[in-house]
C-alpha cells in the first residue's frame, strides 16, 4: 500500500501492516491490544503463565475479581484463542484452564506493558500514584 511517506521508523513499524493512516484488525499493534483488552484480562494470563490453574485456584489467586468477570474473561480469552479449558473427571467437577501457545507469546508483551508503565510513572512522578489512589477512595 503506497503512502507516500518515507520517513517511517523501520523499528516502529517493521512492515506495511503497520502502516496504516486508522486502526486496521490485521495491524500486528492492533492484535496484541485486543488480545490483552479487558479488565482483569492481564492479571489473569498472569495467573496461567505458570501453568494451567483450575477456576478455584485463579478464584484463590485473584480474590478480588468477581466470580461473574472471571468467568467473563476466561471465556472471552477462550473466544480469542489464547486459553483452553479441559473438565477433569471425578466429584465434584473440576475445569482447568491452561494458555494455548498464542497466549503463552503474550508473556514478552506483558512484561514490557509492565516495565513500561514503570517508565511512565517514574517519568511523570507520583502523579499517577496519587490518580490512582483517588480513583480507588472514589469506588
Amino acid at each position: 500500500m503506497p503512502d507516500g511517506r518515507g520517513d517511517w521508523d523501520g523499528e516502529l513499524v517493521p512492515d506495511e501492516r503497520g502502516r496504516a493512516a486508522r486502526p486496521e484488525p490485521d495491524c500486528p499493534v492492533e492484535i496484541a491490544l485486543a488480545a490483552v483488552a479487558g479488565r482483569w484480562t492481564t492479571l489473569v494470563l498472569r495467573e496461567l503463565m505458570h501453568g494451567p490453574h483450575s477456576y478455584s485456584d485463579l478464584c484463590e489467586r485473584l480474590p478480588d475479581i468477581s466470580a461473574k468477570v472471571l468467568a467473563e474473561r476466561l471465556r472471552v480469552l477462550e473466544h480469542r484463542g489464547l486459553l483452553t479449558h479441559e473438565r477433569l473427571r471425578g466429584f465434584p467437577v473440576r475445569t482447568r484452564y491452561q494458555l494455548t501457545p498464542a497466549g503463552q507469546a503474550l508473556r514478552p508483551l506483558l512484561i514490557e506493558l509492565y516495565r513500561t508503565g514503570v517508565a511512565v510513572d517514574t517519568a511523570l512522578g507520583q502523579r499517577t500514584v496519587a490518580t490512582a489512589d483517588a480513583g480507588r477512595a472514589s469506588r
